[in-house]
Order: structure tokens, then C-alpha cells, then sequence
């Protein structure tokens, strides 16, 4: 074999061996499922919560009043600030006293006649008397003169009212505030008429202070919680605005004495104090009526509580680390903690974190934190 030959086989021989070693060192792929995903769990608490009965109702003035005028005339003067705090005795509206003023010093003046009169009366009727005395008149001139003189003070009597209600049309000309409260503007602008033919409403005032709730109860809610008898816990009720901070405290001052047949509800009030001026007249409001106190109540974060068409539910962990669908009956919220009245027991796992990465009858790897002691980060679920 020459040396050309001899270097062909070399060759051959070469990338045969390397292709048996890189065929030999080739690996098969095979599949290799996902580890179980990571979620954090945490046990419900358990505290003594205090069930509430909730309503919602409308805030409304204590003490409201609305300002009309009582005498038709031009409107003069408007002696206020729109929106401003008045009190009671402040002037509020002057109307065009000059009419007014007229018919007071006519009906004076007409009272002035009416006294004059009665002295001529008086004077005539003593001379009749005396001229009767001596036969120079009859008996029925004397008569007629003390009819006279009856008359006359008649004439005075409504001569002294006419002047009376001069004087009462004319102070009716300046109107003052009858309660102390916060006053709208004004809804009339001086220089228009009032009170021709209608009572103009000018302005409307508030006494808030304190402030009224009135909400509907259901049959049911007063037989339950015996609102009637006063055998709540507590005799304190809360309201709560849009935001439902219920850190307002009042009481129900007024129950109707009858059940509405056809809504079945009965009216009731609360009052609350309202020094703040932070609650206005014609607001939403939420009232919250403490009803008992349920011991040892299981709390979740409201964050975790998912919500489906079977109703609502929570996912738990169990003792092979397999997720569980839990479905549960809610009650109150407190202070971002739901009460769950059914569905889970007070060594369940609940997961509060990685939600999104459980599904019921899947492993999981939990990592379980003290919900005692420390407040887990949450997160809205569904499925």
C-alpha cells in the first residue's frame, strides 16, 4: 500500500471512530414535570367578634326651617352670606317697609278719630242726661246717646286692632332668623315682588348640630334581634358613610308604632352628634345595630375570599399538600378581616399568597407563616 492509500484509510478510519463515540454519547429526551408551585399559607384566627345588623337609610336635619315671607312687597335687601352660620334674631331679608309704614300712620290717625269721637259721644251723652233730669228730652234721646257713646268705644276697639296689625305687617317687613343654623343662599334677588299671591320660598336653614338617620328594619331583623324590647348588647348604633367608616356613635331615639303591611318595615331613627358639621342633610347612610357576640369566630383577610357562581370560597391546603376548593358562608367585615361563619375549621390552611398558581386537586408546596403574629401581603383569587 503506497503512502497515498495509506492516508485515505487513516482518514476513514478516524471519522468512523468519531462517529461511533458521538452517537454513543447522545442522550434520549425524556419529560420532566414542573416542581409543585410555592403558595403561602396561614391558619384563620380565631377572636370574639360582635355580629352587627346593617341598614342603609337618610341623613336629615335635626331641626329645618324654611323662610317665607309673611307680607307681599319688593324684596329690598338680603342681609346674609350664602352658606354662612346664623343666629337665631339675625336679620336675614328687609321688604319695602313704605307702604307698610303708610298704613300704620293711617290706622294711628284713624284711631285719633275713632278717640275723638268717643269724647263727643261721652260729653253728649251727659247732657242728655241731665237735660232728661229736667223734661227737656225724652227717654229715648238719653237712649240713643248712650248707644252713641257704646259705639264709639266700639270704634276705638278696631280702630287700636287696625293699628295692631299695621304695626304686625310692618315688622313682618324685616325677617330674622328663627332657629341658629347653617343657611342656604338666598333664592330671591332683592328688587323682585314676594309673596303676591304664593309664599316665596328666600332661603331654608339647618340646625345640624345633631343629626337625624331615619332607615327601614324588616320583620324579621326586629323579631331576631328583639329591637323593640332594647335587648340588643348595646344600646349604641354607627353609621357609616360612602366610605363606610363607621366611626360615627349615636342611638335610636324613635321606633314607629306600627309595621308598614306593605313593606313589611318598620321606620326608626337614630341621632348623631354632628359638631363637626362633617354630615350633611340628605346623605347615604350605613347603620350597623351591634346584635351578639359570637365567641371564637374563624377571620380570613377579606383579599382572599374569591367569589364564583356557586358563591364564595377560599382554597386550602390538606395534609397531602393537595389544593382543596372550599366553598363558605360570609358574615361581617372587620378592620380588612372577613368572618367565615361556615366552610372551614380553625386548623385548615388557607392560602393567603400565589393564589393564582393553586388549582384545586393540584400539589402544592406550602410555606406556612403565623397568622398570629404577623399580617400576610394578599391577593384577590378566582378561578
Amino acid at each position: 500500500m503506497d503512502s497515498k492509500n495509506r492516508k485515505i484509510y487513516t482518514l476513514i478510519f478516524t471519522l468512523l471512530i468519531m462517529g461511533t463515540l458521538f452517537t454513543g454519547c447522545k442522550k434520549e429526551n425524556t419529560y420532566s414535570p414542573p416542581p409543585p408551585a410555592k403558595v403561602t399559607v396561614n391558619k384563620p384566627i380565631q377572636k370574639n367578634v360582635t355580629n352587627y345588623l346593617e341598614f342603609t337609610g337618610i341623613t336629615e336635619a335635626m331641626d329645618s326651617v324654611e323662610i317665607r315671607p309673611r307680607v307681599e312687597g319688593y324684596l329690598e335687601k338680603v342681609m346674609f352670606k350664602p352658606g354662612s352660620f346664623v343666629k337665631k334674631g339675625d336679620l336675614l331679608f328687609v321688604i319695602d317697609q313704605r307702604p307698610y309704614k303708610a298704613k300704620l300712620g293711617e290706622a294711628k290717625a284713624q284711631l285719633a278719630i275713632e278717640i275723638s269721637k268717643l269724647n263727643a259721644a261721652e260729653a253728649t251723652f251727659q247732657r242728655m242726661e241731665m237735660a232728661y233730669k229736667e223734661r227737656a228730652v225724652s227717654e229715648v234721646s238719653v237712649i240713643q246717646a248712650r248707644a252713641d257713646v257704646e259705639v264709639a268705644k266700639a270704634a276705638i276697639k278696631s280702630a287700636k286692632a287696625a293699628v295692631q296689625t299695621a304695626e304686625l305687617d310692618l315688622s313682618y317687613t324685616t325677617i330674622h332668623a328663627p332657629i341658629s343654623g347653617r343657611i342656604d343662599r338666598n333664592l330671591v334677588d332683592a328688587g323682585n315682588l314676594i309673596g303676591s299671591g304664593e309664599n316665596t320660598l328666600l332661603a331654608t336653614i339647618i340646625k345640624d348640630e345633631s343629626i337625624y338617620v331615619y332607615f327601614n328594619v324588616n320583620e324579621r331583623d326586629i323579631i331576631d334581634s328583639d329591637l323593640l324590647n332594647g335587648e340588643t348588647d348595646s344600646s349604641d348604633i354607627y353609621l357609616g358613610l360612602l366610605n363606610k367608616d363607621f366611626s360615627h356613635k349615636g342611638k335610636i331615639d324613635y321606633i314607629n308604632n306600627r309595621v308598614n303591611p306593605e313593606t313589611g318595615n318598620i321606620q326608626v331613627r337614630g341621632v348623631f352628634e354632628n359638631s363637626k358639621n362633617s354630615i350633611l342633610p340628605g346623605m347615604f347612610a350605613n347603620i350597623k345595630i351591634p346584635e351578639k357576640t359570637v365567641k371564637n369566630a374563624l377571620l380570613v383577610p377579606d383579599q382572599i375570599v374569591g367569589r364564583d357562581q356557586q358563591g364564595y370560597y377560599l382554597l386550602a391546603v390538606n395534609s397531602e399538600n393537595i389544593v382543596e376548593y372550599r366553598h363558605i358562608e360570609i358574615g361581617d367585615l372587620i378592620d380588612g378581616m372577613r368572618v367565615i361563619k361556615s366552610g372551614i375549621k380553625p386548623n385548615d390552611r388557607i392560602i393567603v399568597k400565589g393564589i393564582q398558581m393553586a388549582y384545586p386537586g393540584r400539589e402544592v408546596s406550602p410555606i406556612e407563616e403565623n397568622s398570629e403574629n404577623k399580617s400576610p401581603k394578599t391577593e384577590n383569587q378566582s378561578i
